[in-house]
């Protein structure tokens, strides 16, 4: 595969994998308290499979989408949604991708153990992005006075279960995909 060939597919991958989290967005699982969207499944297999650059870019990809207005969010799209008060959440996708690309970059030889730590540490700056800014959303612009206990309840307690098993999927698919795609789109290139 030539140099050309293979940075168009990986540019492929990046923007197909915006489309995948931008598709879990509106793939909701209903429970008990809250429904959870699969979202968090493709930004994990981003940047399991895309590396932390390009896991990293296919979320800015799904973020700048987003903002110019197409309805790939849970309630849409448009350059007013950053002041919702769940946008840290999104933020903390682009991050997600790049750390978990990072820790399985890393690794020689990726172990579902590997995947499963990459994915629970990739919650990390989701959650403490997301409940930072709904915090500071609801104590500031939208005015509405609340408790950081609060947030935790509703940010975190509420939706972790599901995110966890999603890790835990995440980190089945990824153990199978990621030997492909190293083959594949990411090994080095042969001049023809």
């Amino acid at each position: 595969m030539s140099a050309t060939s293979l940075r168009t597919m990986r540019m492929m991958l990046v923007a197909m994998f915006a489309a995948l989290t931008a598709i879990g967005a509106y793939i909701k699982i209903p429970l008990a308290v809250d429904p959870f969207t699969l979202q968090i499944l493709f930004v994990f297999l981003a940047g399991a499979l895309l590396g932390s650059k390009g896991g990293m870019f296919s979320q800015l990809v799904y973020l700048s989408a987003g903002l110019a207005g197409l309805p790939v969010f849970t309630s849409g799209g448009g350059i007013a949604y950053i002041f919702k008060p769940t946008f840290g959440y999104l933020i903390g996708f682009v991050l997600a991708s790049y750390l978990v690309g990072k820790i399985i970059e890393r690794s020689p030889v990726p172990r579902f153990s590997t995947f499963f730590t990459a994915h629970l540490l990739g919650l990390i700056p989701v959650y403490g992005f997301g409940m930072l800014y709904l915090y500071l959303s609801m104590n500031t612009w939208v005015g509405e006075s609340i408790t950081f206990w609060t947030v935790f309840v509703t940010g975190f307690s509420v939706n972790i279960a599901g995110d966890l098993l999603l890790a835990f999927v995440g980190a089945i698919i990824a153990l199978r995909l990621h030997k492909v795609f190293q083959q594949r789109f990411y090994h080095p290139i042969t001049a023809r």
